[in-house]
């Protein structure tokens, strides 16, 4: 992390002060003219909201009113390309949750986890989708882009550092090397770089599974029987609406959130080959940096799977698996034997090795499910979001400006 922070911009000069260097060269005798040198701007000292993209130079909208639009654009963007593939990925979905569940076991479970998300026709997969998960994955995707920003954002601004590179800046070359000769101000620097770096994608993280989780559990139990559990345990509302197993869901978010928002465009940024740079190549460089992602989080999702077997269990101890609202009907059939309990991780962590080792947590079959489900929608993220979206900034900022200059006449007529 240390070393794919990004530097702050100290050598660009701020809009006002290229500004007043062209009306300075422009009075200034040609003959008397050798040097000028524009007065120091505070707004150079730290950097800017928004990307520095040069077509978003000169505007008259409000620089926190351009902010705002360009964050709530980015982010509906990000939930409508969610839902889309999200929707279109759902049979690799429902293969992703048979396999980190107990309703698979033994060998070729990848081929179990197919026949469980077939059974009941080709289509079956997808009659699951409802309104609610639609929603959701808006939500879901919207937040965590809208998250990601916010967070970014603001702490880059309190602490005086730059934000994630995005965008067009991802193609330019790496910044030189700092000339700053105050190694403590660079020390103190990075240092909040590092800080802001760590808690933006553990902030984000945490809000999408704020949103996201209570709905991947209903759709893991079905909600009849996520209704019995939580009427069970008693949960006060705040637990009701995240959901069990929200920690776990909560890792494994903020690591993907740190593989999409973070490592991806930064290691793309520094230490892509110049030369290579393009559309294409920034594509497959986030789908492969999803593959690693998906490596460390794959542990998470499988304790996410177990945590939700570890908290019903019959009479006598014996665990039951968790009934899927794909598979079966939505209903607690064993509501007699069965008795709910609050997840205990250690306790998960401790009886899932003992049993299977680390295969647990980590085999290669759930590894692959998980890139099946994730590498489409995830892997195609930061491609998405900084290629395809800057597209539309442009018209977007454009209405806004016409919007907010009709606004700005009805005003100075009203006034007259």
């Amino acid at each position: 992390i240390y070393l794919a922070m990004p530097s702050i911009n100290s050598n660009q000069s701020s809009p006002v002060s290229s500004q007043e260097h062209s009306q300075a060269s422009t009075i200034m005798d040609k003959e008397a003219q050798e040097t000028i040198t524009p007065p120091p701007s505070s707004s150079s000292a730290q950097p800017s909201a928004t990307s520095p993209h040069h077509h978003h130079d000169n505007l008259l909208l409000p620089t926190e009113l351009q902010n705002s639009i360009l964050v709530a654009y980015r982010s509906i963007g990000i939930g409508t390309f969610g839902v889309v593939m999200r929707f279109v990925g759902m049979p690799l979905e429902k293969i992703a949750l048979f396999m980190n569940s107990s309703q698979v076991t033994g060998k070729h479970q990848f081929a179990q986890s197919i026949k469980l998300t077939f059974q009941k026709g080709v289509l079956s997969p997808y009659k699951v989708v409802g309104p609610a998960s639609l929603v959701a994955w808006f939500m879901q995707y919207s937040v965590m882009g809208l998250a990601f920003q916010f967070f970014d954002h603001a702490l880059s601004k309190a602490l005086g550092v730059a934000p994630v590179y995005y965008g067009d800046e991802l193609m330019e070359p790496p910044p030189p090397p700092s000339s700053n000769t105050n190694h403590n101000h660079d020390a103190t620097h990075q240092i909040k770089s590092i800080t802001k770096t760590i808690l933006a994608p553990i902030l984000a993280g945490s809000l999408e599974s704020t949103v996201a989780n209570r709905a991947e559990v209903q759709r893991y139990y079905g909600p009849t029987k996520l209704t019995a559990i939580e009427s069970h345990l008693k949960w006060n509302p705040a637990a009701r609406f995240c959901g069990p197993a929200f920690l776990s869901n909560a890792m494994r978010n903020v690591i993907m959130c740190n593989t999409s928002f973070i490592l991806t465009p930064i290691t793309y940024k520094l230490y892509y080959p110049q030369e290579r740079k393009s559309q294409g190549s920034l594509f497959w460089f986030g789908m492969g940096m999803n593959f690693v992602g998906n490596a460390v989080a794959i542990t998470q999702q499988a304790l996410w799977g177990r945590a939700l077997d570890y908290a019903v269990y019959a009479d006598g101890g014996a665990v039951v698996g968790a009934t899927s609202g794909a598979a079966t009907a939505n209903t607690v059939t064993t509501a007699t034997t069965q008795v709910a309990r609050n997840i205990s991780y250690s306790q998960v962590i401790k009886s899932s090795l003992q049993k299977d080792g680390i295969a647990a947590f980590f085999t290669v079959p759930k590894w692959a499910s998980r890139i099946l489900m994730n590498a489409p929608v995830q892997g195609s993220l930061p491609w998405f979001y900084n290629n395809v979206l800057p597209l539309g900034e442009d018209s977007v900022l454009g209405v806004a400006r016409t919007l907010y200059g009709d606004d700005g006449k009805k005003n100075n007529c009203a006034i007259s």
